[in-house]
């Protein structure tokens, strides 16, 4: 039997909002006992007076799927890391890889439903793969609208996913943004049914496409209202960019009529995709507010030169990851953008985390601290020490017990709909799962830049999952892979 006792911490439950000094005692991965000078023979003792204990975050917006990122992401305070906006197919052959490969932190998927259009409308045949599964993205066969009988073959494949465990479905909707907007409708009744989310980025909104068959936003929040539902709409900061205020507005009066829907955001001002994407097309970019030069290519750090170079890329390698600088990280008033879209009603911290490649086009490695030259998006290593430095410390917008509630407690209870695993986490009642992340609150904050975007966080002094340091004195414990796939359960 395992025991490990973390003695004189700063206690945080964000399950029944309290806030104290305590001891916790672990027993075989669960929380045993929370209470003030417990004793319990034969336990590890581990001291973390001065520090703050809470429920280890849970990440719905993560792409890394690979012992590399998810250590970058545990030395984020980050336990469990979920492939929810893209999803993977087939989800069962996701589940095995990473199972057999071990991981240090949890992991799930969704069902793809980029993946199953392409198989249908485009021949792709999938390998349960975020790198590769990039490459369909130059290619505009899988974003035209579906026949009636190819929409019945690929909603039956997503309907088969749900029945292998797949969490929801992921629906990247802003990657095929002209399709007829009754398909959407059609996913979402189908997981309506099946009482499961969907994880949704959304098609363009109206600012930046007039023309768009339907304002992106709107359209979640339509279907979710309609429907009944439960809606996920990813990255809000960045498909809005500098109408984030509008389209929040708009979310905030769907959930006041009743629609049961979510939202998330990540601190930075530039995001990351598959230069392929559609809204990457150079006749896109002005809608966009952006040039070819704000696009940077993750595995060379080359800034786009022009519009030749971008369509070159585009044609050579659709699938190459991209940095996409929508808002400008210096200014004053695109952070106060960001800061907001934090800081709205229940918004969740999620990442969008995106594999780490190295020169050699490898995105893994068991090696720790990570071999020279791999690169990612700066939010794989930093989104939640930094929205802890932003919001906690910097401005004052949420207290410890808040930020709790939006990194771990808040991104449970959206899955705990279809995966009753999820009842045990995001929260340090006792029985709950002991997946714990120790933050010394004067130090914790992001070092991964736009430059050096491997750089881990500090101030994350431990980690543990299932009640197995993963981070211990604020380093990862290479030998240590106790993460578990979380698989979807219909009720």
């Amino acid at each position: 039997m395992s025991r490990v006792l973390l003695r004189g911490g700063r206690v945080i439950d964000p399950g029944v909002g309290s806030d104290m000094i305590a001891d916790v005692l672990i027993v075989d991965g669960k929380i045993a006992n929370i209470g003030v000078d417990l004793v319990a023979e034969g336990a590890e003792v581990v001291d973390v007076s001065g520090n703050i204990v809470g429920p280890g975050f849970i990440d719905m917006h993560s792409h890394v799927n690979s012992i590399a990122g998810q250590r970058l992401q545990a030395r984020d305070g980050v336990t469990t890391a979920l492939e929810l906006e893209a999803g993977l197919l087939p989800v069962e052959l996701a589940y095995a890889k990473a199972a057999g490969e071990g991981r240090p932190i949890n992991f799930g998927f969704s069902a793809s439903w980029g993946m199953a259009r392409a198989e249908v409308l485009s021949g792709y045949t999938a390998e349960a793969d975020f790198v590769s599964g990039l490459s369909i993205l130059g290619d505009p066969a899988w974003q035209a609208d579906s026949s009636p009988t190819q929409l019945r073959a690929w909603l039956g494949r997503l309907e088969s996913e749900l029945g292998d465990g797949a969490l929801g479905i992921g629906i990247l909707q802003g990657y095929a943004p002209r399709s007829d907007p009754r398909e959407y409708q059609a996913v979402n009744e189908l997981a309506a049914r099946a009482g499961v989310p969907t994880f949704t980025h959304v098609r363009e909104i109206v600012e930046a496409d007039p023309t768009t068959p339907v304002d992106g936003t709107e359209e979640a929040a339509t279907v979710a209202m309609d429907l009944g539902g439960q809606v996920h709409h990813c990255h809000v900061n960045s498909t809005s960019r500098r109408h984030i205020d509008r389209t929040l507005g708009v979310i905030e009066r769907a959930r006041a009529g009743g629609a049961s829907i979510t939202v998330e955001a990540y601190p930075y001002g530039a995001g990351s995709t598959g230069i392929g994407a559609a809204f990457l097309a150079p006749e896109r970019l002005p809608a966009w507010g952006i040039a070819p030069s704000s696009i940077v290519l993750v595995a060379t750090g080359e800034r786009i030169r022009d519009e030749a170079h971008l369509r070159h890329v585009r044609s050579t390698d659709p699938g190459a990851a991209c940095i996409v600088e929508f808002l400008d990280d210096s200014s004053a008033s695109d952070r106060a953008l960001l800061e907001r879209s934090l800081a709205f009603e229940d918004s969740i911290v999620a990442s969008d985390a995106m594999p780490v490649v190295w020169p050699d086009g490898s995105t893994d490695t068991r090696e720790w601290p990570l071999p020279a030259g791999g690169m990612t998006h700066p939010r794989t290593a930093g989104t939640f020490a930094r929205s802890l430095r932003m919001m906690v410390r910097e401005h004052g917008a949420w207290s410890w017990l808040e930020a709790f509630r939006r990194c771990s407690y808040l991104p449970a209870r959206v899955m705990r709909s279809t995966t009753p695993a999820f009842d045990a986490k995001g929260h340090l009642g006792i029985g709950a799962d002991a997946d714990i992340t120790v933050i010394d609150p004067a130090r914790v904050t992001d070092q991964a830049t736009y430059l050096d975007s491997t750089r881990p966080s500090i101030g994350i002094e431990h980690v543990l999952v299932r009640g197995e340091f993963v981070v211990r004195g604020g380093d990862i414990v290479a030998d240590s892979y106790p993460g578990r796939g979380l698989r979807g359960q219909l009720r």
